[in-house]
């Protein structure tokens, strides 16, 4: 077993990583579609637990709020088991919350086992980019996200036709149990065919902090992520309850039409990576937020054909986002401190983009409308690109 990652050197080339790079995204897609499953569920949920609008848009509360909790100390938990056994541990542990949720009896169990499901995801990012970055070559890094970020992208699609297809022979309990046993086998596999992590992760600690804590860039990243994840996580999460009650489409078609308009973003990921390496990841994100900040706008103002099309547009701009963002990020201060940096950097991100924006989705759409809670997130996604250029990210890799 291998002590510590290869040097710059030694890393392989691009191509011959990506196997590697599957199988780690295998264990990021299955942390994704367990958080994001309920989404597409929640027509149901609201339907058999007596939910309002607002309180389906809370249960992604729990979620983030646990998520935050072990994100936080992910630096810990990643120096202590290092970064390959964090992410077997977290995958197994997913699975676990997963079940106990399945089982639990009503609504507060099932806010108890979001809790626990978000503390087991909590931990694998960090050290899955820390694993990722150590597989392949700097100048390779927007391609490599690239592909670590199809895991969010097919959870996109494939969580309202997992929920849909499974719900035609199982209770939402049963589909909520099916992904746990998932996430517990490709965590097996993980350990028997996964590559990389074999080097611990860097605890935080007040010298680490501090100079993190002393760059505007990093205050700047942790907001431009809050609006990315929301983009993104939040605005798909409250998206089929949207088109249901307020656009008067059936639950099945809602979510066969968010699955099909997430196709889109398959491809966009990976031409974001290369932009990212191409124009640089300042340029990529200032585009990505102003372009994504309309089509989000147009997507909480428009109706008939034209919400159909700003439904389309606007997730394949927003998954546009991450892979120049990460490499931004991962140009944000001591390259030893990358993993500190990120785990850092997405718990106020998840929080605020994955759970207070679809709770705040779902009491404007009480008291005003959906469509105002979705508009006003675009004004802040447009607002979000006149930061980008007080972003200070160093040189670029391979410049010399």
């Amino acid at each position: 077993m291998e002590s510590r990652e290869a040097s710059l050197g030694e890393q392989p080339e691009f191509g011959r990583v990506v196997p590697a790079l599957l199988i780690l995204m295998g264990i990021f897609l299955l942390n994704f579609l367990s958080r994001i499953i309920l989404g597409p569920m929640l027509p149901t949920l609201e339907a058999d637990l007596g939910l309002t609008h607002a309180e389906a848009g809370a249960l992604f509360i729990p979620i983030t709020l646990g998520y935050f909790t072990t994100l936080m100390a992910s630096g810990f938990i990643a120096a202590r088991l290092g970064h390959r056994r964090t992410i077997i541990c977290s995958a197994c542990a997913v699975g676990g919350a997963m079940l106990l949720a399945a089982a639990a009896p009503g609504l507060w169990g099932l806010r108890l086992g979001m809790l626990l499901l978000g503390l087991a995801a909590g931990p694998y990012l960090p050290s899955g980019l820390a694993t990722l970055t150590g597989l392949v070559k700097p100048e390779h890094w927007g391609k490599a996200v690239a592909v670590h970020e199809l895991a969010p992208n097919v959870s996109f699609v494939a969580a309202p036709l997992v929920a849909m297809g499974l719900l035609a022979i199982l209770p939402w309990r049963g589909v909520l149990a099916a992904l746990g046993l998932a996430s517990l086998a490709w965590g097996f596999f993980f350990s028997r065919r996964g590559q990389g992590g074999y080097f611990p992760g860097l605890a935080p600690n007040l010298g680490s902090l501090s100079t993190l804590a002393r760059l505007p860039s990093f205050w700047i990243m942790m907001f431009l992520f809050c609006v990315g994840v929301g983009g993104s996580l939040g605005v798909y999460s409250m998206m089929p309850l949207y088109l249901v009650s307020e656009r008067h489409m059936d639950q099945e078609t809602a979510n066969l039409w968010v699955a099909l308009s997430r196709l889109t973003g398959l491809g966009a990921a990976f031409v974001a990576g290369w932009a990212s390496d191409r124009l640089g990841p300042k340029r990529a994100v200032t585009g990505v937020l102003v372009l994504s900040g309309l089509a989000t706008l147009g997507l909480g103002l428009t109706s008939g054909g034209w919400l159909l099309f700003f439904l389309f547009l606007q997730p394949m701009l927003a998954v546009c986002f991450f892979p120049p963002a990460f490499a931004s990020l991962s140009r944000v201060g001591p390259a030893e401190s990358r993993s500190v940096t990120v785990s850092l950097t997405l718990p106020p991100a998840f929080l605020a983009g994955g759970g207070l924006l679809p709770t705040a989705m779902g009491w404007t759409a009480e008291h005003l409308s959906f469509g105002w809670g979705v508009g006003l997130f675009g004004v802040l996604a447009l607002g979000a690109a006149l930061l980008v250029g007080r972003l200070d990210l160093g040189p670029r890799p391979g410049a010399r």
